[in-house]
């Protein structure tokens, strides 16, 4: 069955950096664009950012665009997101995501991102 695994949260400092990682199993990972989505408190869950199955395609909301990066290693079928420059309004639960855009299918625990000085 489909595994969606994160990992890489952790409480940092406004202006800090993270690196988020979510392995995947129980499909043909190499070819689905994979997504990150995002549940702050209280609030619903909010899309992140998209990557194409080969990389080079990839797609993100205003809030988050030039701070954060998603990448993808197709070789050990994670995705990874990588978070510079985080502002108290990044605080969330992480998730990863199967496919392209707001409407990709979560299905792991998320992990959790606290951004407070």
């Amino acid at each position: 069955q489909v595994q969606l695994v994160e990992s890489g949260g952790d409480v940092v400092q406004p202006g800090g950096s993270l690196r988020l990682s979510c392995a995947a199993s129980g499909f043909d990972f190499s070819g689905t664009a994979m997504s990150w989505l995002r549940q702050p408190p209280g609030k619903g869950l909010e899309w992140v950012s998209s990557i194409g199955v080969y990389s080079h395609a990839t797609h993100y909301p205003a809030s988050v665009k030039g701070r954060f990066t998603i990448s993808r290693d197709n070789a050990v079928n994670e995705i990874y997101l990588q978070m510079n420059d985080l502002k108290p309004e990044d605080t969330a639960v992480y998730y990863c995501a199967q496919g392209w855009g707001p409407a990709s299918s979560t299905g792991g625990p998320g992990t959790q991102v606290t951004v407070s000085s």
